[in-house]
């Protein structure tokens, strides 16, 4: 008998946005079917703020009772901003209607950065389509002061106390997974703004996490810019110095300073796990641990950054991990080293039998090099059938990291009965800088020859080799399509969730924002079509033998549904099992429950129907 999986579908997640002078959490809840805004009162109570066709996230406006929020139409990703004020002005939920429009072209993107009491900064790729540009909007009169300072993608902003200053993370237009730091002097007349390189421009480096200290004279930032993991880095703005505060020679630390200049929160990143810690931001003596309720990750992505209190006296936190599917903590005492940390959210208290825990695992590759991989056991009440068969889920990307926190797909594969893998193969991030640039434009199948070290291992796990899928979305789907494709031995089935069939037809069809970005990590249409083709599932298509069950969004702004419709066509013209579901209403992913609800116990009974054990 199958197990029923609908409890772990149905689950609720909670994650928090911000949090305001007087201890209220602006919290995202997907109870609706979507994540809309939520406020949570600091005695526990609370209140729904949005009921938007979409999901939408917010920032509080300090100084005010309002929230600005960000939404898109449909998952095409083309967010727009508005304004909502508090106390809901109707006593009900607010609907598209009732926001105050701030800054609204549905033919472009409006991406918030920074919000301070008088004014925001906002990325937009409205001059030209492709590079975004940082605005400074003034909220008393809505003028706009639009920074050209390059062709680049921005990450992050940060507008300094003083308003003097803005810090920036800037996208290399030639370097994958790298991005550098870079300050503008908005005191030079307008259209003269300047970037200043405080990190190398073309380094192979990430940088994230700006803060600027109360004094507006140092600029705290999270980097591996001549590392191999990420540290906390200051930089002196008087003397321009770069100095090391916090470092680990063996795993990624991520810190955020609190706004006073006083503590920072650090996260520690344990293969894939977070353990928390609060140093002295001056010094960087700890000052005390902050332990998580439960093994989990307060970063990954799909939860916001933690975010201060303007008071420093408290800071928010999204949680996620096996056994806390997605939940809202709230740390006060932080000044002190004596935390305390509440949990306002209870997701688990739905989710029925306790989840599966992952158990690490180091995989051997022909090549010496060892891929850092979870294991989800199957559920002993799963589905006898399966048992002793094993799905290998990949996570997109490809830079990102296959994290310890609650997966859908994975414990959904798990309660049913398969052995789950859950790899970080070559590309990922959380295992230094070498090991995320390791499938870098022409390496690019070397990443997939880790697919085939992972069924080598299956035997290790007691697995049947015959027994073995793949399941993946968006980068992770084309590893799918590229295992199918490549390794066609080995694969079973596979499940593909808005992925890449061809390099060249997605380069070409993609967003073209998204086109100059993704030519960094894959090649370029221009210099490098005859290896993006080579390395494409849709080349080798027809080697595919394994079933395939496609999974796709029709409003994707990322990766165009033509790519599913394309293998699909390819496939089924060919007499291959290949079944496509397709969702009007979705993006780059399945973002609503319903569609979820939907698709995946269709996914799990065709996995099962192809990794049963023969009769």
């Amino acid at each position: 008998m199958r197990p029923d999986l609908t409890r772990i579908l149905d689950v609720r997640l909670y994650q928090a946005f911000d949090l305001d002078a007087d201890g209220r959490v602006l919290a995202g809840s997907d109870d609706t079917g979507s994540t809309q805004l939520m406020e949570i009162e600091p005695d526990g109570t609370r209140t729904p703020l949005t009921a938007l066709p979409g999901a939408c996230t917010g920032r509080y406006l300090p100084a005010q009772r309002a929230v600005i929020v960000s939404h898109d139409d449909g998952g095409n990703e083309l967010h727009q901003l508005s304004i909502l004020r508090l106390p809901l002005p109707s006593g009900r939920p607010a609907g598209l209607a009732d926001l105050e429009p701030l800054v609204r072209d549905p033919r472009y993107m409006h991406v918030l950065a920074d919000v301070q009491a008088d004014q925001i900064c906002y990325f937009t790729n409205r001059r030209n389509g492709v590079a975004f540009d940082p605005v400074i909007r003034q909220l008393a009169d809505g003028s706009e002061r639009q920074l050209v300072l390059a062709d680049a993608m921005f990450d992050d902003a940060a507008i300094s106390p003083d308003g003097r200053w803005l810090a920036l993370t800037v996208a290399s237009p030639v370097t994958a997974a790298s991005e550098h730091v870079a300050i503008v002097d908005l005191a030079a007349p307008a259209g003269q703004e300047q970037m200043t390189e405080v990190t190398p421009a073309d380094a192979l480096a990430r940088n994230e996490s700006l803060a600027w200290t109360p004094d507006a004279l140092g600029l705290f930032f999270t980097s591996n810019n001549d590392r191999e993991y990420l540290a906390v880095a200051r930089y002196d703005l008087a003397d321009g110095g770069l100095a090391w505060l916090l470092t680990a020679d063996d795993a990624d630390l991520t810190g955020w300073l609190a706004p006073d200049g006083s503590v920072l929160l650090v996260e520690r990143n344990d293969d894939g796990a977070s353990e928390l810690t609060l140093h002295d931001a001056t010094t960087g003596a700890k000052l005390g641990d902050l332990a998580l309720p439960s093994t989990g990750t307060i970063t990954d992505a799909r939860l916001p950054a933690p975010c201060w209190a303007p008071d420093s006296a408290g800071v928010v936190l999204s949680v996620s991990g096996p056994e806390l599917p997605g939940d809202v903590l709230l740390a006060t005492g932080l000044e002190s080293g004596d935390a305390r940390l509440r949990q306002l959210t209870h997701s688990a208290r739905a989710l029925g039998p306790p989840a599966v825990t992952p158990e690490p695992h180091r995989v051997p590759t022909a090549g010496d090099e060892v891929v850092p991989c979870l294991v989800y056991r199957g559920a002993a009440d799963g589905d006898a059938a399966v048992a002793g068969s094993a799905v290998v889920v990949v996570h997109g990307g490809p830079e990102s990291q296959s994290r310890q926190n609650f997966n859908t797909y994975v414990q959904v594969l798990a309660a049913a009965g398969h052995t789950v893998l859950v790899p970080n193969v070559r590309g990922s991030t959380g295992y230094g800088k070498s090991w995320y640039s390791a499938d870098d434009q022409h390496r690019r199948l070397d990443s997939v020859g880790d697919l085939a070290a992972l069924h080598a291992y299956l035997p290790k796990l007691g697995v049947d080799q015959d027994r073995a899928a793949l399941w993946g979305g968006s980068y992770g789907g084309y590893m799918v399509l590229a295992g199918l494709a490549f390794q066609p031995e080995l694969w079973a089935a596979g499940v593909d969730i808005v992925g890449i069939a061809s390099f060249v037809t997605f380069l070409e069809n993609t967003s073209p924002y998204r086109r100059a970005y993704r030519e960094r990590e894959y090649g370029t249409l221009g210099s490098d079509r005859e290896f993006l083709h080579s390395v494409s599932p849709l080349t080798r298509v027809a080697d595919i033998r394994a079933p395939l069950f496609l999974i796709h969004g029709a409003n994707d702004p990322r990766v165009p549904l033509s790519e599913a419709e394309q293998i699909h066509a390819a496939l089924t013209g060919r007499g291959r099992d290949c079944q496509l579901l397709v969702y009007a209403d979705e993006g780059h992913g399945l973002a609503k429950r319903a569609n979820r609800l939907d698709a995946v116990p269709k996914a799990v009974e065709f996995l099962a129907s192809h990794l049963a054990t023969p009769s």
